[in-house]
């Protein structure tokens, strides 16, 4: 099926800014509780972000359809 049959374009590129915000800022804050430098806390949060489940979220988005 077409994506856009699914759910709106645009609700699906929120949802997947608003899981990259809220990785990045939950693995920043860990990263830190953790003990490492704010250098090492925005490589954590970067790389949460890269690894991000993106097949997880939009799936997650159209169910709200």
């Amino acid at each position: 099926q077409a994506l856009s049959a699914m759910a709106d374009p645009r609700d699906i590129a929120e949802a997947v800014r608003r899981a990259c915000v809220d990785a990045a800022l939950e693995a920043y804050e860990d990263a830190q509780i953790r003990g490492l430098c704010r250098e090492g806390a925005w490589e954590v949060a970067i790389e949460a972000v890269r690894t991000l489940d993106v097949a997880a979220v939009i799936a997650a988005a159209e169910k709200k359809d």
